[in-house]
């Protein structure tokens, strides 16, 4: 196994010369085996571990396994732990996209204060099919019918993330037969036989079944799995183009606004539209469910939400925009305390500078056209009586009780 992992890592040209990965360590067997391998090849790396809290007192056991292992072995080793349910209750999540959010946020900052390259993960041929499956009954574009890729680049909040899969190459059967030829101990995860969650279910129940029926099951799929993703380097190469033409910036009209804001002309967009457009929205967290439920019909200033952008319909244009809390701009002179800033209300007056009368905040947002992603980051100006004197960077106003 060592001389077919070191082929495939020459082969995807996966590891960069002479630097330290930081490699993923559970203390599972593919883990472990991932570690050993590396250690019996000299390449020179680090362990990461991450307690997520879920397993009271595995969790614990897990983590001081993990430690002595990297001891052992002489790296540097590096912990961290989680109270993910807290974690995926305020963030609107599942427990498993929840963990994944956090690990690798955690990968992430470690390569970046710790200056490793990348990370390595022990995700095997078997987890390939096994995303291929889940992915295809979830529903999904042609990125998740690649099953695992052998290297992918991760947004993150910084900068972004390498990860690598150097056991590609090997099954569950190959990772089996080494841990066991070279005596490796190893921890157990016993949700791993909780068929109640969809990744155990498929590989305890669903596949075997497969299996029985086609017994090349393995070996078609991962071929199969090959092919669409060469597939889809031609497929993005295209999106690309089409990227570059159909995302444009939406020159906003507020100068508070504290990101770019990129409008999207869907009815431009060449046929199948849904297909296209998904393929755009996907980098922005948007599903395909939402995606298909944006192109029926909509008034405009309907806003759809992902993880971490807003889109809204607005005068026959896509909006797209990160999620974000307003922020008080930071240009602004208070004059001594006698002018403050706060954000605009429902039922907020004022009085356009060289106007008669008094016109309602909203009103006017509207009337400029001013898109809700907007509104959300317009700020006013106004005095110690709560008195308007401006619309920040929109309109200057005379001084109007309310």
């Amino acid at each position: 196994m060592l001389q077919r992992l070191l082929g495939y890592l020459d082969e995807q040209h996966l590891l960069p010369d002479g630097q330290r990965v930081l490699l993923a360590v559970s203390g599972g067997r593919d883990s472990v085996c991932l570690a050993h391998i590396f250690h019996s090849a000299a390449i020179p790396f680090a362990i990461a571990h991450c307690n997520f809290h879920l397993r009271p007192g595995d969790c614990d056991r897990d983590q001081q396994f993990v430690a002595r292992l990297a001891d052992d072995y002489g790296v540097p080793f590096h912990t961290t732990s989680f109270d993910t349910h807290s974690w995926a209750t305020n963030h609107h999540q599942g427990i498993e996209e929840a963990a994944r959010t956090l690990r690798y946020a955690f990968f992430a900052d470690l390569c970046r204060k710790e200056g490793y390259p990348l990370v390595a993960t022990a995700h095997h041929a078997d987890d390939a099919i096994e995303t291929f499956f889940l992915n295809l009954f979830r529903g999904t574009g042609l990125h998740g019918l690649h099953g695992i890729q052998p290297r992918t680049t991760l947004a993150t909040e910084h900068d972004p993330l390498t990860v690598i899969r150097p056991m590609l190459c090997f099954t569950r059967a190959d990772i089996d037969a080494y841990v066991e030829s070279h005596h490796l101990a190893y921890v157990e995860d016993s949700t791993n036989s909780d068929i109640s969650l969809r990744r155990n279910w498929l590989r305890h129940r669903l596949l075997p079944l497969l299996r029985e029926q086609y017994p090349s099951l393995d070996g078609t799929m991962l071929s199969t799995i090959a092919h669409l993703r060469h597939a889809e380097e031609l497929f993005n190469q295209h999106i690309d183009l089409l990227r570059s033409t159909y995302l444009t910036p939406y020159h906003s009209a507020v100068p508070t606004l504290p990101f770019a804001i990129v409008s999207v002309d869907v009815e431009a967009l060449p046929e199948p539209r849904t297909t296209v457009l998904y393929e755009l929205l996907q980098p922005y967290g948007f599903s395909s469910p939402r995606v298909d439920d944006m192109l029926q019909p909509h008034p405009s200033g309907s806003l759809f939400f992902s993880s971490t952008h807003v889109a809204e319909w607005h005068r026959g244009r896509l909006l797209l925009a990160p999620r974000c809390e307003p922020i008080p701009p930071t240009v602004f002179d208070d004059d001594g305390g006698r002018l403050h800033l706060r954000r605009w209300r429902s039922g907020d007056r004022f009085r356009p500078k060289g106007m008669n009368g008094s016109r309602l905040v909203a009103d006017y947002l509207k009337d400029r056209h001013i898109s809700r992603i907007e509104r959300e980051h317009v700020w006013l100006v106004v005095d110690d009586d709560d008195r308007i004197c401006a619309l920040l960077g929109l309109r200057d106003a005379s001084k109007t009780q309310k």
